[in-house]
Formats: C-alpha cells, sequence, structure tokens
C-alpha cells in the first residue's frame, strides 16, 4: 500500500541492511538504521553483488541501498539508472513480496531520507543531505572541490578497508549525531587526517600518470596502490576532457579482496564544464565488455575485461571517438 507519492505506508521489514561502501550508502544505511537500531548493515560495492558472491546473505528480510537490483532482496532502495528493475523484473519482485523504491533522485541517501523522514526524526542529517546529493550527482563546483571541506574529506575516509571504522561512523549518523559532532570525534579526525595528506599523494601521481586523447582524460592507477573518484581527475584535466576513464587495482587482484581489488575502470563526465555532464552515456562504456558494469550515465565503472587493460582502452577509445553517433545522450 502507498501513499500519494507512491512511498510505501507501511513499511517492509527488515533484519538486515546492504549497501555501499560510500557516502551515499553509508548515510543510506543510517537512515535505515535509524528506523531499526537492531538491523545488521553489510557494506558492499556493485562487483560483489552482480558476480553473487554474497548471494548467501541475501533473502526477504534484507533492504538493499544503492546497490545493483536483487530479486531475493524485501525491500529494494536505489537511483542508478542502469541499476533499475526492467517491468517484468520488478513485477516478479512485487508479486512476491518485496517492495521496490527505485527512483532518480540525486542521492541513495535522499530516497531513503524522503520515505522515512515522513516516520522517524532525521533533523540531524539536514545539514550534510545536500552534499551528498551534490557529490552523488556530480553537482559539486570546481571551487568547493578545490577548497576541499570537511565533507568532502570525510567521504573519503569510507572504503572497504576499513570496515571497522565504517560501522562506526554509522552508528555515529544513526544514533542522531550532527555533521558537526561527527567531525569533532576523534576517531573521525583520525581519519580525516589521513586522507588530508594521501589526496596530495594522489594529485601528484595523477598528474604523472594521466594523457589526454580526443578529450577524455585516462588516468592510470592500476597496480599503484592509489583510488580516485573523476573529480581529482576532470580538475586536473580542467577544459582540456569532456571526461574521465580512471583505471585502478592490480593485475593480481581479486573481487573479494578490498586492500588488493582486481583492475576495474571508471568513467566519469567532466562535471565541471557547462552541461559537462548530461552528454555522454558513459554507461554504455561501463557495459560494453563488463555485463556487471554500470552506475549513472554520467558516473559508472567496470571490470577490466580478458585479454587486459590496453584491449578494453582500444574499444572504448574507439566508442569514444565515435561519440556522438554511439554515445550522445
Amino acid at each position: 500500500m502507498r501513499d500519494e507519492e507512491g512511498l510505501p505506508i507501511e513499511l517492509p521489514f527488515f533484519n538486515r541492511i546492504i549497501a555501499d561502501s560510500d557516502l551515499d550508502g553509508l548515510c543510506a544505511a543510517a537512515i535505515l538504521k535509524s528506523y531499526n537500531p537492531d538491523a545488521e548493515v553489510v557494506f558492499s560495492h556493485a562487483a560483489l553483488i552482480r558476480s553473487g558472491r554474497i548471494d548467501d546473505v541475501i533473502n526477504h528480510t534484507t533492504a538493499m541501498v544503492d546497490l545493483p537490483f536483487h530479486p531475493n532482496c524485501g525491500w529494494y532502495l536505489d537511483h542508478h539508472q542502469t541499476n533499475k528493475p526492467n517491468l517484468e523484473e520488478e513485477d516478479k519482485f512485487t508479486k512476491r513480496g518485496g517492495v521496490c523504491n527505485w527512483e532518480a533522485t540525486p542521492s541513495a541517501a535522499r530516497l531513503a531520507y524522503n520515505i522515512l523522514s515522513k516516520k522517524i526524526d532525521l533533523s540531524h542529517l539536514e545539514e550534510i543531505m545536500p552534499i551528498v546529493d551534490a557529490l552523488d550527482s556530480g553537482q559539486i563546483t570546481l571551487d568547493e572541490f578545490l577548497a576541499d571541506g570537511p565533507i568532502l574529506q570525510l567521504s573519503r575516509t569510507i572504503s572497504l578497508k576499513n570496515l571497522e571504522y565504517n560501522h562506526q561512523l554509522l552508528e555515529l549518523f544513526a544514533e542522531g549525531n550532527t555533521i558537526q559532532e561527527i567531525l569533532s570525534n576523534k576517531l573521525v579526525k583520525q581519519q580525516l587526517s589521513k586522507v588530508i595528506d594521501e589526496r596530495k599523494k594522489v594529485r601528484d601521481y595523477i598528474s604523472k600518470h594521466t594523457q589526454i586523447v580526443d578529450r577524455l582524460a585516462i588516468c592510470r592507477l592500476e597496480n599503484s596502490g592509489f583510488h580516485s573518484n573523476g573529480y581529482l581527475v576532470t580538475a586536473w584535466a580542467g577544459d582540456r576532457a569532456d571526461a574521465c576513464c580512471i583505471i585502478h587495482g592490480f593485475e593480481d587482484g581479486s573481487v573479494d579482496d578490498a586492500n588488493r581489488p582486481a583492475l576495474s575502470a571508471s568513467f566519469y563526465a567532466n562535471s565541471f564544464l557547462p552541461e559537462g555532464q548530461n552528454r555522454y552515456d558513459l554507461s554504455k562504456l561501463a557495459t560494453a565488455l563488463d555485463p556487471t558494469g554500470g552506475g549513472h550515465v554520467n558516473a559508472c565503472g567496470c571490470r577490466i575485461q580478458s585479454p587486459g587493460i590496453e584491449a578494453n582502452l582500444e574499444l572504448w577509445l574507439q566508442m569514444w571517438n565515435e561519440r556522438d553517433q554511439v554515445l550522445l545522450i
């Protein structure tokens, strides 16, 4: 049963939350956990879901947020275009008793907030929500990015490499702390200090390992241990690039190992340019070789496929060279 906005009046029961391991996923999980403090939270990522690695922990009492659709969960919340279940999948899912909330909100946290703020007090999140939205939808301005404010720094402290910290941060949000109280927490301040130092190193590495080919900035971070989102690369490229492709992970890595992940590629539109993020559907690059790839049209990713990076890049560059016919939105 739903209200006039299409939101569930009676929320589905869940005792486990599976969420993406970024700021959006963590905030969305914190909102769900604020509603049900006893729910277990599992942090994951898209490749683990699509590869079936954690199928054994997904069932009808599982709420999944900010991740690819899984038919065995009980409540699905997301906003990624390539994650949206088709009509047949959604019909089968809802007939089985599942509840599907897919909406093109700027963030998955916003979707969870819109639903649950009608049920519980989420006023402690009002200050951070606009920044979560902006970060996840490519609406951060160049000046805001270069200023590197504390919430942008906080977003970089979250990863699968430090699950204990993720859960501690999650609890701080779920327990009703304001963002200022969280940023003043001793543990959080220690993590912020680390990512501030690391950003300088990543920025220097990017400047030495990025080339621009036909207005596509190709950043090679593989085997370096560094990871970056598109903001840092496109800020470096400036108006010379319309988008970027970032290669990260390790040649001997594994999708199951957060400390030594498998080779992957991320594609980001240059959101710092006027209309920069709404020109090309980069998700077509992410799904061209990897059926488990995807995300937003302006921010997405995939795993490197055999025979390797160079062959993958060759195809992506061919598609990019024909972008006005192949990728134009």
